[in-house]
């Protein structure tokens, strides 16, 4: 097995129209990025040893523009057909296109100015970076044209194109907690079970946790117990590749009871089951449940 990258994307193209965008959700979803390298340089960071924890079945993704020192378009093409037919690596060139309109729009409104014309209008340094990358977009075998993109469906063409199975996957989460020792930071989604009958307030269920089986079979006597998990699972269902889909690398499910124990842990456990079965790697996390308990802020059942 290889410890070098296989797949190669050179992402270039007019400058505004879009290379950081792509580069930041490349990296996003798992792939390695290197912005403005001297192209000479690429065969030495091709052979150099992958970072610590990645595979060969990493891609590489880099990007250079006028910015780019050494930025000779032929001598660039010739140089990547020779790596490609030496190294048997798919190297591809990815070329973002825009109307000259809408990047003097662009220059416009965000006040920066263009790296080929410091000292002029900025349609000047897109005519001349036109003529100069002219070959390169000739040579590309992809090409997007972001004139009516924005930021977002730009990055969603390119995790439509260039996403890879096993590459930035989602992690889910699934984390029971109790509200007496506060929400859990970064929940997506939090859902309360304190509408559940309470297996604190029955002695032999006390000790135990929402891992034992009677406690899990007390929860689930709960009338309103059957509809209402159904229902969340239903929705995390529905929401989790809503949140992969837009690029979010982490998704944490948060399920609370008072203490973190018994509902919270048993309801979050059959939610992972449920996703498990659907597909979903669900890590389980149990804040909660080892944690002393804290009978005072234990709310007792209601007099009949």
């Amino acid at each position: 097995m290889t410890d070098r990258p296989q797949e190669v994307l050179l992402v270039t193209g007019l400058s505004g129209a879009g290379k950081s965008t792509v580069l930041k959700t490349l990296e996003d979803m798992g792939w390695e990025t290197v912005d403005n390298l001297p192209l000479p340089l690429l065969v030495r960071l091709l052979d150099a040893p992958m970072p610590e924890g990645t595979s060969g079945s990493q891609p590489l993704a880099v990007g250079f523009g006028a910015r780019t020192r050494d930025l000779v378009p032929e001598r660039i093409i010739a140089r990547m057909e020779a790596l490609r037919a030496a190294h048997g690596r798919d190297v591809g060139l990815l070329f973002l296109d825009c109307s000259d309109a809408e990047l003097e729009r662009r220059y416009s409104e965000t006040r920066r100015r263009h790296p080929l014309a410091l000292d002029r209008p900025a349609r000047d340094g897109i005519t001349r970076e036109r003529e100069l990358l002219a070959p390169l977009r000739d040579w590309a075998n992809r090409l997007i044209d972001t004139t009516d993109l924005g930021s977002n469906e730009l990055a969603g063409e390119i995790r439509g194109t260039f996403g890879h199975e096993g590459l930035g996957e989602t992690t889910l989460q699934v984390l029971s907690f109790g509200f007496s020792r506060g929400l859990p930071r970064n929940a997506d989604l939090v859902f309360d079970m304190r509408f559940l009958r309470n297996p604190h307030w029955v002695a032999e269920l006390r000790p135990h946790t929402g891992l034992d089986p009677d406690v899990a079979a007390y929860i689930a006597a709960d009338p309103a117990y059957e509809e209402a998990v159904g229902r969340i699972e239903e929705l995390v269902g529905l929401l989790v590749p809503r949140y992969r889909a837009e690029g979010k690398a982490y998704v944490t499910v948060a399920i609370g009871c008072t203490g973190g124990k018994h509902r919270s842990v048993h309801v979050a456990q059959r939610v992972a089951g449920w996703l498990r079965e659907r597909g979903f790697s669900p890590t389980i996390v149990h804040r909660d449940m080892a944690t002393a308990p804290q009978d005072s802020f234990q709310s007792p059942p209601a007099r009949r």
